[in-house]
């Protein structure tokens, strides 16, 4: 029984866009932003860009084809299809653990994501008349150690993810996806035509673009690696559980395709909207929450119309938060529901507590806890970024490619994919049973066993 013989409980997205929406809502989230466009910048500009892109061919959409057609065949939670998908296979039920971990992954995440989503958020109401780059740095100390504000915006935000997601698939996911996607690229494309009137357009995009074969080296590759998988939200059940959602004639193949070039774009365009700014104002174009919350606020106050463009730019952050947000619930929710057979407003807002009470711990980390080091030498915020992301989302994608590549019957992946034999499918095969996992595997151990991330 194929995915057009099967009905989620859910419902069904409307339209082809909507799950293409969706997916790239998932994927476009706060490292795009800010992370991509410094590693591209810091590795090699066009060649780690070039290295990053071939990652993405290799790992990326292999392993979201496989999690795009899990998610359509099963018509269920990612817990529930794999469990459906096993039975059909004649193999073990306990593959059906694999879903619940990517439901736990995407909790663990969102309870901390949404830590850093309400810096964004909290940042819309800067008013940009800081005096100098040191004050906005001595600022944002002074945010982190304000528990009440910390966790102020972090119970704005899961309230705002949790209201979403429980009005439904269409009145909630597919409603606001439509709204706010659109506006996220309406955004990024008017920052990255005002980083033109900076005075240092090109020396932003030369940052970006120009190709210093050089610096490539392997824990440069590793890099590329590592952040084509995570950049998609893969391994967490949320392109599982959107598939589920997607209607049964919609191509699997480009679809994949589609959603890690919106991905990928909005990456890019961050980075062409971001680092003129900053070598326009002849500052320190540094990684992370050092850019977003210091650099760029001091830039702005040095701007023509930088008032309004920070604020756009905080907008532009907290859509892409509250995007991914979305999807990192929905895989915990729809399995909720499906199981308990409760309503989905009280699946939600039970899974949307827990995650905000392990918020709050993440919030502490930098003040009243920041000695309390679950994990290594990590406080709780980052401790909870390393079992989830490290972790749990390599292991997840991992068994995803060994499940889809090595375990289900052929016959129902040609007929979900809606393909014939050739080569285009013997590539995606080899891909999915040998190589992918293979290079998932070499990120795992490199983060768990070496460190490196």
């Amino acid at each position: 029984m194929n995915s057009q013989d099967r009905k989620s409980i859910h419902g069904i997205w409307k339209g082809r866009w909507t799950f293409i929406l969706a997916a790239a809502g998932s994927a476009v989230g706060l490292g795009n932003i800010w992370k991509f466009p410094y590693m591209a910048g810091e590795y090699g500009g066009g060649a780690f860009v070039l290295i990053y892109l071939i990652c993405i061919l290799l790992i990326g959409v292999p392993i979201m084809v496989a999690e795009i057609l899990i998610g359509r065949r099963g018509r269920n939670s990612p817990a529930n299809s794999m469990a459906y998908l096993a039975k059909e296979a004649n193999t073990h039920p306990h593959w059906k653990f694999l879903g619940v971990m990517g439901a736990v992954a995407g909790l663990l995440i969102l309870s901390f994501y949404s830590v850093a989503a309400g810096w964004a958020f909290a940042y819309i109401f800067e008013g940009f008349n800081g005096t100098s780059a040191e004050y906005y740095n001595l600022e944002f100390n002074n945010f982190l150690k304000d528990e009440l504000k910390l966790i102020s915006f972090h119970s704005i935000f899961i309230l705002a993810t949790v209201f979403i997601v429980a009005r439904g698939v269409i009145k909630g996911l597919e409603v606001w996806l439509n709204r706010l996607m659109p506006l996220l690229f309406l955004i990024v494309i008017l920052l990255a035509i005002y980083a033109t009137q900076t005075g240092a357009f090109l020396e932003g995009v030369n940052y970006l673009f120009s190709a210093d074969f050089s610096k490539i080296k392997p824990s440069v590759i590793l890099a590329a690696l590592g952040q084509a998988f995570f950049t998609l939200s893969l391994g967490m059940g949320a392109i599982m559980a959107y598939g589920a959602y997607m209607p049964a004639g919609q191509k699997i193949g480009s679809t994949a395709l589609s959603v890690a070039f919106l991905d990928t774009l909005v990456a890019i365009l961050a980075g062409i909207a971001i680092f003129p700014i900053v070598f326009a104002n002849n500052l320190e174009a540094a990684a992370g929450p050092g850019l977003v919350f210091v650099t760029l606020p001091w830039a702005f106050v040095n701007m023509p119309l930088g008032l309004i463009f920070g604020k756009l730019f905080f907008v532009l952050l907290s859509i892409a938060a509250l995007s991914s947000a979305i999807s990192l619930l929905e895989p915990g929710v729809a399995w909720v529901v499906e199981s308990l057979k409760t309503k989905r407003y009280i699946a939600a807002g039970a899974l949307g507590l827990i995650a905000w009470t392990l918020g709050i711990l993440s919030a502490l980390s930098f003040n009243l806890l920041s000695d309390f080091t679950p994990i290594g030498d990590r406080n709780f915020f980052d401790s909870m970024d390393f079992l989830s992301n490290q972790i749990l989302l390599p292991l997840g994608g991992i068994f995803i490619a060994i499940f889809v590549g090595w375990v289900m019957k052929r016959e129902n992946v040609l007929e979900e994919l809606e393909m014939n034999e050739g080569w285009v499918l013997k590539v995606w095969y080899f891909l999915l049973k040998f190589l992918s996992p293979v290079l998932v595997g070499v990120v795992f151990v490199a983060a768990v066993f070496f460190g490196v991330t």
